[in-house]
């Protein structure tokens, strides 16, 4: 382990600051303490990951041992070496815990670099104020974190997403999604399991493969755009508010379309059996020979089907 003490930075610049509040200083971080940890784990077996105020990345290996780095940082070297690392483990699990100092309130937190063997189950990974990165791992995973993004690459199993104030990102994902944040968009390509996908204030990307579920996407002051795969069997839902929703088919679809808009309009590619009233801001009616319901519906944003 090492200890770096970075005053020298910050003496630098004081001359500089000497107008301002030496108080204005003291949430600059200080401190900080690297930190090193090895176990065996078997392949397949489960990682969990409790943190906060930094990042955690897992990467996968082809080795039989989880290979724990990170930095621990605090506004003192006592606060920063009152930040405890605590690992329990055995032959098929790792439980990675940052516990807060008792006594006192600051700027201090951790962030992690982890490998662990492929198959892994990320069990569950929370942290806070950091991003969370996954590639090649697997689920059921639980990622959890606030201000900062979400990326997951490469998963196999079911996952769940959540943040605040950040975006989310995925790639090739086999297994049931559900991803929840905020004032972040969401981007996700070669979905392969049911898409459930919420956010404010921003947009959704979603392209989706064959998927075993129901997708559903909404998003408020952001707009939709989806990709659905040939021969789509499930049923469909977004829902957003002023923005647009824009929706990609294959040339050869067959489904249930309902799409209303309040103020602006709707257009479609494709020919279709009408049912029901129809107007400029609603239609109903079935794409080829119907199917699965697709149901658009948006305020103050346009509706587009297209091939």
């Amino acid at each position: 382990m090492r200890a770096k003490l970075i005053l020298p930075a910050i003496a630098a610049g004081l001359i500089v600051l000497a107008g301002c509040d030496i108080e204005d200083l003291g949430s600059l971080e200080r401190y900080h303490e690297d930190f090193h940890y090895s176990y065996p784990l078997k392949a397949g077996g489960r990682l969990t990951v409790e943190g906060f105020n930094g990042s955690v990345d897992v990467s996968m290996w082809d080795q039989e041992t989880v290979d724990i780095s990170g930095t621990r940082h605090g506004r003192s070297q006592e606060d920063t070496r009152d930040l405890k690392i605590e690992v329990d483990h055995s032959a098929d699990s790792v439980s990675v815990r940052v516990i807060r100092p008792s006594t006192r309130r600051g700027n201090y937190g951790a962030t992690f670099a982890i490998k662990v063997p492929r198959g892994v189950v990320l069990e569950r990974v929370t942290t806070s104020n950091g991003a969370i990165r996954s590639f090649d791992g697997a689920g059921p995973a639980r990622l959890k974190t606030s201000n900062g993004r979400v990326e997951v690459r490469r998963l196999k199993g079911p996952l769940t997403a959540e943040t605040t104030n950040a975006a989310v990102e995925l790639q090739d994902i086999e297994g049931p999604v559900e991803v929840r944040t905020s004032n972040g968009h969401v981007r996700a390509e070669g979905m392969r399991g049911a898409f459930d996908a919420t956010t404010s204030n921003s947009s959704i990307h979603a392209a989706l493969d064959p998927v075993d579920g129901a997708v559903r996407l909404q998003s408020s002051n952001g707009g939709i755009d989806l990709s659905l795969p040939p021969n789509e069997q499930s049923a469909v839902r977004a829902h957003t508010t002023n923005s647009g929703i824009t929706l990609h088919l294959p040339g050869e679809v067959n489904a249930r379309l309902v799409a209303g808009t309040s103020n602006s309009s709707i257009s479609t590619d494709f020919e279709m059996r009408m049912r029901g009233e129809i107007s400029k801001h609603h239609i109903e009616g079935s794409i080829g020979n119907g199917g699965p319901l697709i149901d658009l519906s948006t305020s103050n944003g346009q509706i587009r089907i297209m091939k």
